[in-house]
């Protein structure tokens, strides 16, 4: 058995998502692994503005894909983001806010926490 995940904040890693189901490991958390490359560690709250700039930088999240069970996001959606592409959003001026109690420590890796805290949603 896993040892429980830790946020940002240093407690007990909160759930992102069910309705979309996100994260990494489709356990609507922001967990991450040695499998996970892409680090899917950041609970953002998706804005049309970040879903375009994804989209321009060739992740296209809006547009549905049945044929992975993907209904596409909206603005208003929590989804588990790569830290890196949060990192260039933030870079970008097109951060979307984030939860922190539900981000995962590894972000921090990447992402310092004084920015992540400046688009807190929690």
């Amino acid at each position: 058995m896993r040892a429980a995940s830790i946020n940002v904040l240093g407690g007990k890693l909160e759930p992102c998502s069910t309705a979309p189901l996100t994260g990494f490991f489709r356990n609507g958390c922001c967990d991450t692994g040695p499998e996970d490359r892409g680090m899917h560690t950041v609970c953002a709250v998706m804005t049309a503005e970040f879903l375009a700039l994804s989209k321009y930088l060739g992740n296209d999240l809006s547009t549905p894909r049945p044929e992975y069970g993907f209904a596409g996001l909206k603005p208003g959606d929590r989804w588990c983001l790569c830290a890196g592409r949060f990192l260039q959003a933030h870079d970008e001026g097109a951060a979307p806010q984030v939860h922190l109690a539900a981000t995962h420590m590894d972000t921090l890796q990447i992402v310092p926490l004084d920015i992540l805290r400046r688009y807190a949603a929690d």
